[in-house]
């Protein structure tokens, strides 16, 4: 089993978070989001990034450390991600997020070979009002003039069937 599986697998499996960072980030569908990463280590490291999928499987994203460009891990779409740091942050950014990107991300280091998550983020993505909203709109609106106009037609052919049986017959 790889390194970044096994650490994704022991930090889900036992809860063991230490020192970490929670945060939310909502984006509208299309647009870009971008999660960040404290460097909390002074030595160099290797920080992975995961996101959670179905709640249960860890999926890693990238591993990054201050040496080397960031690698992808495999099956990840490179155009989809990018990894950037600064002095105290790494960042992954998230391009043109869709409905399927939504979902728990987090970060990661090793240290004495104890694992470490430094934040994690949960990616909310806006629904849009599309095409089935409205076409659910025009579907409820169709019907319920239907339904108004039989009701209508029942009330007055009562009336009348009441009114004919009342008036006296010459």
């Amino acid at each position: 089993m790889s390194f970044t599986i096994r650490t994704a697998l022991l930090l889900c499996s036992l809860g063991w978070i230490s020192h970490s960072e929670s945060s939310t980030v909502e984006v509208q569908p299309g647009g870009n989001a971008t999660l960040l990463c404290s460097k909390l280590s002074s030595f160099p490291t290797h920080t992975v990034w995961f996101r959670l999928v179905n709640r249960t499987q860890p999926c890693c994203i990238s591993i990054y450390n201050s040496i080397e460009p960031p690698s992808f891990c495999n099956g990840v779409d490179l155009e989809k991600f990018e990894v950037t740091s600064n002095i105290s942050t790494i960042f992954l950014k998230i391009k043109q997020v869709d409905l399927s990107d939504a979902g728990f991300y987090f970060c990661g280091y090793y240290t004495n070979g104890l694992p470490v998550i430094v934040n994690s983020t949960a990616l909310q993505v806006q629904e849009e009002a599309g095409e089935t909203t409205n076409l659910t709109t025009l579907i409820l609106s169709a019907v319920t003039v239907v339904l108004t106009k039989v009701i209508i037609f029942l009330v007055v052919k009562m009336r009348l069937q009441t009114e004919s049986r009342l008036s006296p017959e010459y």
